[in-house]
């Protein structure tokens, strides 16, 4: 009986996870059906089992089942809270291939990922200069590095998450911290940093924002 009922148990946390938007900050949208999916058979499993044990009366219940039960009700209550800067900061820059991406959007319609590719791609600086900029991420930190703009890219979850990061030219005096979201509109602008010419986005307008509902990536 209590097997049945911990299996009801995870299937029904799986099922709400999907449909809370938890798993947003964990795993790309695209899998999400999968995990309902597997959520879905724990509950059958554990229906199935509780038909089949209605009768039967467990007389103890041994501490593995104690340390699930207790595991469950622990994810319920505590959501996850990931760091997007502590994790970006230990992983080099490198983006996936994009699925399906067009550079012939209008600058102020590119997102911050699109920008990074189109930087990669055509590495001349001077061909994005002054192009308008509306663009949104976290603050990234790395140690000794002016902070970036940044989001993070997923080809599953945040076991292969790849950060993608902008240089800004922050307005004097302003400290951005770690982790903090921000939309920027600005311009973009070419600095030479370390020697070497790059393209820096010149903000016009810095709000903070609340952490968007889906935070990663393709």
């Amino acid at each position: 009986m209590i097997r049945s009922l911990l299996l009801l148990l995870w299937g029904w946390i799986v099922l709400w996870s999907v449909h809370s938007g938890r798993l947003d900050l964990l795993l790309r949208g695209v899998f999400h059906s999968l995990v309902g999916a597997s959520g879905v058979a724990l509950v059958l499993a554990g229906v199935v089992l509780f038909h089949r044990n209605i009768a039967r009366r467990e007389q103890q219940v041994s501490w593995p089942w104690i340390a699930s039960g207790a595991m469950a009700m622990a994810v319920l209550l505590i959501p996850p809270n990931p760091s997007f800067s502590d994790l970006a900061s230990t992983r080099p820059q490198g983006l996936p291939e994009p699925p399906d991406l067009a550079f012939v959007l209008p600058p102020e319609q590119r997102t911050l990922t699109e920008w990074v590719r189109l930087l990669r791609a055509q590495p001349d600086p001077d061909l994005v200069e002054g192009s308008p900029v509306n663009i949104s991420g976290f603050v990234l930190k790395r140690d000794n590095q002016t902070a970036q703009i940044a989001r993070l890219t997923v080809r599953c979850c945040l076991a292969d998450a790849t950060p993608a990061g902008l240089p800004v030219a922050w307005p004097t005096g302003m400290k951005p911290q770690a982790n903090q979201w921000l939309s920027i509109q600005g311009a973009m602008a070419v600095e030479t940093r370390d020697g070497v010419r790059v393209a820096v986005v010149i903000p016009r307008t810095i709000t903070p924002i609340e952490r968007p509902d889906r935070p990663l990536e393709p």
